[in-house]
């Protein structure tokens, strides 16, 4: 077998928001990298069919709701002892601040913030997280180094995850378990079908990235990858900026 640091070989890896996009990408690449992939979604019929696109076997999957506590604690309770966890869960939002009620803000807040901290503290308080394992974040560019009009509850959700990362790499440091997040620019994914924007102003927008595309889900999950594996062995903390070069402009 050839020499190859990005292997996930005999890792059991936790991939939440399987069922689409990033997450249903990012289970299926750790697969092809030899992972044990436990995934976890909303949505039955679609996180089977991340489930049928796994490479090899022994995967799981567990339907759960991230955005109800009850849905985090049966999460939780069903894990096996896993070597990493990429929280790839996460909703958007586009309104202007001064329509940003505090319900709106619970409910972004709620799976793009506090799902994936209670998930990764309950995953440890409960010792699932084995020595040495690796919890990455899916962030954004938004809310950590660009902001746009309308996205404040989606900026402010994501500039708390990359806050968080400093403290809690710190904190877990003895354990050697790593924590770091990536943040992406637009990925391809089907957040695009929910009309927020038009192909006219997506055209217009891509523009503004130097590589002259959108991301694709695997470029995300490849970078997720990354972190999982011992090639990344000396990094925690960091913020690891993948978006075409969009914020050089």
């Amino acid at each position: 077998m050839s020499y190859n640091p990005f292997t996930l070989e005999g890792k059991t890896i936790l991939v939440t928001g399987a069922s689409s996009g990033i997450g249903r990408a990012t289970a299926i690449e750790c697969s092809k990298m030899g992972a044990r992939v436990i995934i976890t979604g909303r949505n039955e019929e679609r996180l089977e069919e991340t489930y049928r696109n796994l490479q090899k076997a022994d995967h799981k999957f567990i339907v759960s709701d991230l955005g109800e506590e009850n849905g985090i604690q049966n999460l939780v309770s069903q894990l096996p002892a896993i070597d990493g966890v990429v929280h790839c869960a996460g909703i958007t939002s586009n309104l202007p601040f001064q329509f940003a009620t505090r319900e709106k803000f619970d409910s972004i807040m709620d799976v793009n913030f506090y799902a994936p901290v209670e998930i990764s503290r309950l995953s440890i308080k409960a010792k699932k997280l084995n020595k040495n394992s690796s919890i990455v974040f899916i962030s954004s560019i938004s809310g950590v180094f660009i902001s746009s009009v309308a996205s404040s509850i989606y900026c402010a959700s994501k500039g708390a995850l990359n806050g968080l990362i400093k403290g809690l790499a710190l904190d877990l440091a003895s354990k050697g378990i790593r924590v770091n997040s990536v943040n992406p620019g637009i990925v391809e994914t089907n957040l695009f079908d929910a009309g927020l924007i038009t192909k006219e102003q997506l055209a217009v927008e891509m523009n503004n990235y130097p590589l002259k595309r959108y991301g694709k889900p695997e470029d995300i999950a490849h970078a997720a990858i990354y972190l999982l594996s011992t090639a990344s062995s000396w990094v925690t903390g960091a913020n690891l900026l993948i978006d075409g070069g969009y914020t050089l402009k």
